[in-house]
């Protein structure tokens, strides 16, 4: 590559390489920094509430930092090779095949911002030679920028290159069909039918379907069919929506109860499963997927992992974390003292509202001696700020709050 500024003299080479080992083994965590800068700089929700898009998007912020920091120990002050490593070029197909570009991600200058900072106090802390400083600086700022740069274009012409060789394949096509659908653009049901292979008239359930990690990717086919059997249909859209997530749709009325679902998923304990609630025909089709991206997105919202979640379940808590702030605070004056209780006494609270107030119910239900939730109860009450019997729908509405956070 061409070198577009002159080479630095030993003692700023030397202290480029001794800074670099000193930030290296702090790297996760300025990743971490950078990831979230960089997000907070996009104006598409969407990518960061996809806990695939976002966890790859991860991946490559400290894919991007290792490899300017490990350059820099092996060639100080050198032009730096853009990053093209598998986990860069996995993100940029992922990207392609939901037909995005880098102008869909978030703010790499609000990300080489915060690596920026970092470095510079970094720089300081190590000389207090000023005019030492004063190279070492502006070798990096040269270094950094140029890297970022090239790393930019380099990220383009790959998702151009995959986007160039996705649009020969079906997928790519049953991308564009669907996508057009989810935005109500004026498409015919007759064509739609003949690009997707599935009849848009009747009943719908959708499920995404996904992995943490990508190398348990293999288990997504095995799971799509099961999750099918569950819901009682022979077929299925399929749509791939990155490596380690699905898209599916079941010509079906019925979506299984996470409790059903868990057996038929065996041993795919890897795999997690956002369900839609039903719908009818073209408006069924798309509002039973957005009920699973959403059911999808609050289990990335609150960090939750748990496998498999119904939107039903979820309804209530997605409306409440819309705001994570002001939901935290919800939950502090609806629970008070509760919110730190032991799980069994919550769980005792929100099943027997459930219960319509039933405590012998609430009894059978959790396989307990009614005296013994009599007792929970008023131990319930003393902890909540208000009585439950006065403030139920809020009490309720924390609780699966708190549930669904745990994983529970």
């Amino acid at each position: 590559m061409e070198e577009l500024w002159p080479a630095p003299d030993e003692r700023v080479r030397a202290m480029l390489r001794t800074v670099a080992e000193q930030v290296l083994p702090a790297s996760d965590e300025l990743a971490d920094e950078v990831f979230t800068a960089a997000q907070l700089g996009t104006p598409f929700r969407f990518i960061v509430e996809d806990p695939v898009l976002a966890a790859g998007d991860r991946r490559m912020s400290r894919a991007y930092l290792l490899h300017w920091l490990t350059a820099t120990i092996q060639e100080p002050g050198r032009r730096v090779p853009p990053c093209v490593d598998p986990e860069t070029l996995r993100f940029g197909r992922d990207l392609a095949r939901r037909g995005m570009d880098i102008g869909d991600l978030g703010s790499w200058r609000g990300g080489q911002r915060v690596a920026w900072r970092r470095w510079v106090d970094a720089c300081f802390a190590a000389t207090e030679d000023h005019d030492l400083l004063r190279r070492v600086i502006e070798v990096s700022g040269h270094s950094m920028t140029t890297f970022v740069d090239d790393s930019i274009a380099a990220l383009a012409a790959h998702i151009e290159a995959e986007r160039n060789d996705l649009a020969r394949s079906a997928n790519a096509e049953r991308q564009a069909t669907v996508q057009l659908l989810l935005e109500g653009a004026p498409i015919s049901r007759a064509r739609a039918e003949s690009k997707l292979g599935y009849a848009l008239t009747g009943d719908h359930v959708a499920a995404v379907i996904w992995v943490d990690a990508e190398q348990d990717a293999g288990a997504l086919e095995q799971a799509a069919d099961q999750v099918m059997r569950a819901c009682g249909a022979d077929r299925r859209l399929t749509l791939v929506a990155s490596t380690a997530a699905q898209w599916l749709w079941f010509p079906t009325g019925t979506a299984p109860q996470a409790d059903a679902l868990r057996p038929q998923l065996g041993e795919l304990s890897r795999v997690r499963v956002a369900l839609g609630r039903p719908g009818r025909d073209i408006e069924g089709f798309r509002r039973t997927h957005l009920d699973a991206i959403t059911a999808q997105r609050v289990l990335a919202r609150l960090g939750s992992e748990r496998r498999i979640v119904r939107y039903e379940d979820v309804q209530l808590v997605a409306a409440l974390s819309a705001d994570m702030s002001q939901a935290e605070q919800f939950v502090a004056d609806s629970l008070g003292d509760l919110a730190a209780a032991d799980a069994v006494l919550r769980e005792t609270v929100l099943t027997y509202v459930r219960e319509r107030f039933n405590a012998t119910s609430t009894a059978e239900r959790m396989f307990t001696h009614r005296n013994t939730i009599e007792r929970r109860l008023t131990r319930a009450d003393r902890l909540l700020p208000q009585p439950l019997v006065d403030n139920a729908v809020n009490v309720v509405a924390a609780l699966m709050y708190l549930q669904l956070r745990e994983g529970r």
